[in-house]
């Protein structure tokens, strides 16, 4: 009888392994937020720019990787730190994105490349 006990354990085992289905891991909610965007600029250059949150960006450029804070716009999205602003307009490809210089008195410096997204 303990076979029986044995086997009819092992059998709904199989069973309920068979009807479970499995989970699905669920991304964080701000892994769309985090996701590289890449933008190829005029000069030939990429920009790898990421948005780990409302407030940041992570820019990719030239093999320097510079954390910008987001800054006042008067439209689009505007990014300042290390120097460098990042200046976006639109979403998805075909959106611009124009890396300037940031000058030490807090305005926009001559623009350093112009990209779209790809």
């Amino acid at each position: 009888m303990k076979s029986f006990g044995a086997i009819g354990l092992a059998c709904a085992l199989l069973v309920w392994a068979c009807t479970t289905q499995p989970r699905q891991a669920v991304p964080p909610a701000n892994a769309a937020a985090a996701a590289a965007r890449l933008y190829g600029c005029e000069s030939g250059a990429t920009v790898v720019a990421s948005y780990p949150d409302t407030d940041t960006a992570t820019i990719e450029y030239r093999a320097v990787t510079y954390r910008l804070q987001i800054a006042v716009s008067g439209s689009g999205a505007r990014y300042v730190g290390g120097r460098l602003e990042w200046w976006t307009k639109g979403s998805g490809p075909g959106s611009e994105g124009t890396l300037f210089r940031h000058l030490a008195d807090g305005t926009t410096g001559e623009p350093l490349e112009l990209c779209t997204a790809r």
